[in-house]
């Protein structure tokens, strides 16, 4: 994770402009998460796609949330390898025993 941090970083540091306010980057993945969304319809929903739509994939989409969330993360500081881990942290203690297991 924290290679796709310094990548995203290099890449931002060449503009003059950086990284957008974190109220910016909200906007940009809920615009990203809209695209996500549709995307899953077309290929999970009932609306298939027009025919002059172009071709985006689910992937791709992730990978432009992917990008916008390292851009928040990095604007602030935050580590997100360290936010990651203590996520896990959380569903390993305080959620270990809310869903059922699949037997070894």
């Amino acid at each position: 994770m924290k290679e796709l941090q310094q990548e995203v970083d290099a890449y931002i540091s060449q503009f003059k402009e950086g990284y957008f306010s974190p109220l910016a980057l909200t906007a940009r993945m809920t615009e990203e998460l809209g695209e996500l969304a549709r995307e899953v319809n077309h290929y999970y929903g009932e609306k298939p796609k027009k025919k002059e739509e172009d071709e985006k994939t689910i992937e791709e989409e992730l990978g432009d949330m992917l990008f916008v969330m390292i851009c928040f993360a990095n604007s602030l500081n935050i580590d997100l390898e360290e936010a990651h881990n203590r996520v896990m942290e959380k569903f390993n203690t305080r959620d270990k025993d809310r869903w059922t297991r699949k037997d070894s």
